[in-house]
């Protein structure tokens, strides 16, 4: 990356994260993706039971071998049925540890989450006793309205694609709220394969340090 682009990024990466920590939650940056790993790693003690949301930035950071450790009890929704995985689902509730990313964080520290299952929305406000999201730069956004935009241009048609949801937005590329002049936020297709059924905005929080937030100086994720 020039070095020059990179220090506007991480001058607005480290302007996010101060607002984060006023918002009660942790903020950790890692310059790389390769650099996720070892702060996970330090946010986690032997014996965790650890589980995750559905999620691209996770994967990319290569954290499977991490958490497949005989260190952990993982709760691993890969190559299971419908019905183990929703046993993860109610399980995560009272697990030790919950990893996931964010559709966008805002710059004055604010996650913005939109879900289909809504597993991950449910488990991010309540239940793990320790939740760290982990998301590329190129989730920050200056405020809920781009937070809003950015799920309906990038994260829910990706997803779409990704997990082959016979939707609007998987066909045209954005979501078909976007071509109204009165959006509302929770404006979108009436598909049965919607995927922005529950929308959560985590803002200042009541337990401080239980939502921990790594943002990493590179793109990732939807």
């Amino acid at each position: 990356m020039d070095s020059n682009k990179k220090t506007i990024i991480e001058k607005r990466i480290r302007k996010t994260g101060e607002n984060l920590v006023k918002n009660n939650m942790e903020f950790y940056y890692a310059e790389k993706k390769e650099d996720v790993c070892k702060i996970v790693e330090s946010l986690i003690k032997k014996g965790d039971v650890i589980t995750n949301g559905g999620t691209m930035t996770m994967a990319e950071c290569g954290l499977s071998d991490l958490l497949q450790s005989a260190d952990y009890t993982y709760l691993d929704r890969s190559g299971k049925s419908r019905e183990e995985v929703e046993e993860i689902y109610i399980k995560a509730y009272s697990a030790d540890v919950y990893i996931s990313s964010s559709n966008a964080i805002t710059e004055d520290g604010v996650l913005y989450n939109v879900d289909g299952n809504s597993n991950r929305v449910s488990a991010i406000a309540y239940g793990p006793k320790s939740v760290i999201i982990i998301a590329g730069y190129n989730k920050i956004v200056r405020d809920l309205k781009e937070a809003e935009i950015r799920v309906k241009r990038e994260s829910a048609p990706a997803n779409c694609v990704r997990l082959d949801c016979k939707t609007y937005c998987k066909e045209k590329g954005e979501c078909i709220s976007l071509s109204k002049p009165d959006r509302q936020m929770t404006d979108g297709c009436s598909g049965s394969d919607r995927i922005c059924c529950n929308y959560l905005i985590s803002a200042q929080q009541r337990q401080k340090g239980r939502i921990k937030v790594i943002i990493v100086g590179e793109e990732l994720g939807y």
